[in-house]
């Protein structure tokens, strides 16, 4: 428990006694902060310079010790004083003590940091934005105004424009718009001055809360009190707009925009492009990525992201390519998602060997994974190449790669193609000896396989004698394996099987495998022996 405080002390020691006071207000795109001039600096709102999006999480429980709870409860600290007297040693001593005895109590279960303060009589701004930020925390924000008007009363000078600011950021980080707005309103009365970064606090939360309306009324009083709006300003009414897909109102946004003076800049044309990737309107995005080409302005990582899926989205194939090596060339992360969306543009254009190029691609930023070996493997089978399959698996072994489905069912639908029914039965035999459970895939292959004239018997015997047509059905095979090669005539059957069923049998009873086939041959729908059906039983 005094880890944390102690850290928590050497900070302080460690910073200048004059720093720059910061306010970060919570819109993702702001890119300049507000800076106050304070002999402390509590730097809860971290300045920035570029667009950050929001990636604020709630906590429920509470750590149980102080030092697993730094980074969440504390920004780091205030300034300290000069050190380096006895006396100054003796007063951060004090001061130790009494942070660690506030922490203590904090910790306590249904602590009320209410009547700890009352209890207390006072607290220093230290204490203070460290409960705050144990509030926040402990997923207990309703309660920071209320104490915040406590905390002020005790001494007047702290009526000010930094405190408000930044509990007015702290409410519309946290969503709570109606408390942020009273604290304005109390701002107010208080004759402060308020700042272009406060209104823009309260606009960005009212509409991002879909309160356009409030939100244009507090725009025009930002004007009228000569406050002249700037590109934070409209690029989070623009970002608000998007997320409710409010396209014409973007548009009408930044006409506004200019109109009252306030060019758009890097950022703003970023965000637009985003928001209309989003949305699949191609057009007006690339409308707007002309206009940054024309003014030599940058896309952002985000923002290539973007414009690389929403061109795989629509299998727009040359546009795909030019971001997709854009992206590779930028520091951006690409989610598994949207590789294999350029993946599955790939596979519905027959190009198999770019899927290839794709996994060496991606093997240095992303390692060996299983969706590399996936692709790689597609990259072949999707040929039906022995050659090529086997240096993959050869390259798997020599790295100690383990099989899975994915890799198991690759490899036998590729035979399966080939009707090479002596290399199929060895991959089934394989299969089991590298420890790979068959899946929803793997049934449907061997019955497609019985289907045209494979012997498959002895598979079915060895999944009977191991319970595994007994157990629930799973599919642990990469989708992308369904796009090259297709369901099969079992899987449809499947499907059209259990799509014939009342939906409250479907839901009552967890399907087997073996009720799956039942389903299927009841009606006869496959060219299966009765020998092997009564073998499967």
């Amino acid at each position: 428990m005094c880890l944390f405080v102690e850290k928590w002390i050497s900070f302080q020691n460690s910073q200048e006694t004059h720093m720059e006071s910061v306010v970060n207000f919570p819109c993702s795109h702001c890119k300049i902060a507000h800076t106050w001039s304070f002999k402390h600096n509590t730097v809860l709102f971290p300045k920035t310079q570029t667009a950050k999006p929001s990636t604020k999480t709630k906590t429920k429980s509470l750590p149980s010790t102080l030092s697993r709870c730094h980074a969440q409860f504390f920004s780091p600290p205030l300034p300290p004083h000069n050190t380096s007297s006895p006396k100054h040693a003796t007063l951060h001593s004090h001061e130790y003590h009494k942070l660690k005895a506030l922490l203590e109590i904090l910790m306590e279960k249904e602590c009320c940091p209410l009547q700890v303060l009352r209890g207390d009589g006072d607290w220093t701004r230290d204490q203070f934005w460290a409960v705050i930020r144990f509030l926040i925390h402990a997923s207990r924000p309703k309660e920071i105004l209320q104490l915040f008007d406590i905390w002020r009363n005790i001494e007047k000078s702290r009526i000010n424009e930094f405190n408000y600011s930044k509990i007015i950021g702290l409410l519309v980080e946290e969503d709570l718009i109606e408390e942020a707005v009273l604290c304005f309103q109390d701002m107010k009365t208080h004759g402060l001055r308020l700042s272009v970064e406060v209104y823009n606090s309260i606009i960005h939360g009212l509409s991002r809360n879909g309160n356009f309306d409030d939100a244009e009324l507090f725009l025009n009083e930002m004007k009228e009190t000569n406050l002249a709006p700037d590109t934070d300003t409209y690029d989070g009414l623009i970002e608000a707009y998007g997320k409710y897909r409010m396209y014409d109102e973007m548009g009408m946004c930044l006409k506004k925009m200019r109109l009252n003076g306030c060019s758009p800049d890097q950022i703003t044309y970023n965000l637009l492009i985003r928001e209309f990737a989003r949305g699949g309107l191609l057009k007006r995005m690339e409308r707007v990525y002309q206009s940054m080409v024309s003014k030599r302005m940058d896309l952002q990582a985000p923002t290539l992201i973007a414009m690389l899926e929403v061109y795989a989205k629509f299998g727009i194939l040359e546009k795909m390519e030019v971001f997709y090596r854009r992206v590779l060339n930028s520091r951006a992360i690409l989610k598994e998602d949207l590789i294999k969306k350029v993946a599955e543009v790939y596979i519905e254009n027959y190009m198999f060997s770019r899927l290839e190029i794709l996994g060496v691609d991606l093997s240095p930023r992303f390692g060996q994974t299983d969706l590399v070996w996936c692709v790689r493997l597609l990259s072949h089978a999707g040929i039906l190449s022995r050659r090529g399959m086997d240096s993959v698996i050869l390259e798997m072994e020599e790295k100690g790669v383990p099989w899975n489905a994915t890799v198991g069912n690759i490899i036998m639908l590729a035979y399966l193609k080939m009707k090479d029914f002596t290399r199929l039965r060895i991959m089934f035999s394989q299969s089991l000896t590298h420890g790979v459970e068959p899946d929803m895939i793997t049934v449907g292959i061997l019955f497609d396989a019985i289907r045209i004239g494979y012997d498959g018997s002895a598979i079915l015997d060895a999944w009977r004698k191991q319970g595994f047509l007994y157990k629930a059905v799973e599919m642990n095979t990469d989708p992308l394996v369904i796009t090259t090669f297709g369901k099969g005539h079992f899987l449809r059957n499947c499907e059209a099987a259990y799509s014939s069923l009342e939906p409250e049998v479907r839901e009552k009873k967890t399907w087997t495998y073996q009720d799956l086939i039942d389903s299927v041959f009841k009606d006869n729908q496959c060219n299966l022996s009765k020998r092997d059906l009564m073998k499967s039983r």
